[in-house]
């Protein structure tokens, strides 16, 4: 273990370290000047500091409180060696940081044991620490392999649903990647940007509820069928409801809230605004724009440029101005995932 030692006379200097270095498992740094003993701190940690009161320059309390607000010496034993017994001088070097004092001259054997002492203590402090950083990095690993199987089922999941649904996997997994771009643009946390990007294509889980006929009629739908169709809002809520974490409240506000708009004219709940969840607004427009991309059995896919305007078209009706102009933002990175020009120009 390091120890050091700073003395500015030389003798007492020498002394001390000849006692401490006898020492079985312990390195001995000595210095006569305060102030290098100090810039050493800033560039490598100790074991024990042992220093003297009274010092030209820098004194040992200033150096003992000095060091104490190095993060690499905020638990370091440090003794402090010093020939003036007054209470007061003692009060100040604890408050300064002094972990223990020794007293002048210093006693061979007395100075050994405190040291052996201290020495011990930060044994314990250094396993102690040892210990915490093995565990947290075994949590850290845990909480990645969590994620990674959360992300799993997820996916898999999503692409059932896609596959459910005409087979729109390459739906979902672009509405995904969309709205985290979106997510992003608005300054989101990552957080909130990882999660939107798993749960969006969770968005129409309900559609497991609607029947096969409706879910893939070749031409429009009758009034019946299209609430029948609507109902998949629902569906897909009761689904998600009731979860504890986070990502699944955001799928089930995603699930429920993809077909509100902006100006309330949506459903189910003609929901207006902020009203509406912020995961809800960005995933409307990635879905919308993503379907008007793709080709369905019941019409014809847009073209990317004719899609990218009526989403412009409908900020502030249908969509939220501020998700609007965040897809207009991130139009060089989304434009790729839909074999578009990046060079694209509409005033949103």
């Amino acid at each position: 273990m390091r120890v050091v030692i700073v003395e500015d006379n030389s003798i007492n200097l020498d002394l001390l370290c000849t006692m401490v270095g006898k020492l079985p498992h312990v390195a001995v740094q000595g210095f006569s000047d305060p102030a290098l003993a100090l810039a050493d701190a800033r560039q490598q940690g100790c074991d024990l500091l042992i220093a003297d009161y009274v010092m030209p320059g820098i004194s040992g309390l200033e150096l003992i409180e000095a060091m104490r607000q190095l993060p690499s010496h905020a638990h370091v034993p440090m003794v402090m060696i010093t020939a003036d017994n007054d209470r007061a001088v003692r009060l100040a070097a604890i408050a300064a940081g002094a972990t223990d004092f020794v007293t002048k001259p210093a006693d061979p054997l007395e100075l050994r044991s405190r040291v052996t002492n201290l020495l011990a203590l930060r044994g314990a402090q250094n396993a102690l620490a040892d210990r915490a950083a093995c565990l947290a990095a075994e949590i850290a690993e845990a909480t990645r392999d969590l994620q990674r199987r959360e992300e799993e089922i997820i996916c898999r999941l999503a692409r059932a649903i896609g596959f459910r649904d005409g087979d729109t996997w390459d739906h979902v997994d672009r509405v995904a990647q969309i709205a985290r771009l979106l997510a992003e643009a608005l300054g989101e946390d990552e957080t909130f940007v990882r999660n939107l990007g798993l749960v969006a294509p969770l968005h129409d889980v309900g559609k497991i509820g609607v029947p096969d006929a409706i879910l893939n009629k070749p031409g429009r739908l009758d009034p019946d069928e299209l609430a029948i169709m609507r109902g998949h809002v629902g569906i897909g809520a009761k689904i998600l409801a009731g979860g504890d974490s986070d990502l699944v409240q955001m799928a089930e506000a995603i699930a429920a809230g993809h077909h509100e708009r902006w100006d309330g004219t949506g459903y189910p709940q003609g929901l207006a605004g902020s009203d509406i969840p912020l995961a809800a607004r960005i995933t409307a427009v990635a879905d919308v724009f993503d379907a008007l991309c793709s080709e369905r059995p019941y019409k014809r896919a847009w073209p990317a440029e004719e899609a990218y305007a009526e989403i412009c078209r409908c900020a502030g009706s249908h969509f939220d101005p501020a998700c609007v102009a965040a897809f207009a933002r991130s139009w060089p990175r989304i434009a790729p995932l839909v074999g578009a020009s990046p060079d694209i120009t509409v005033a949103a």
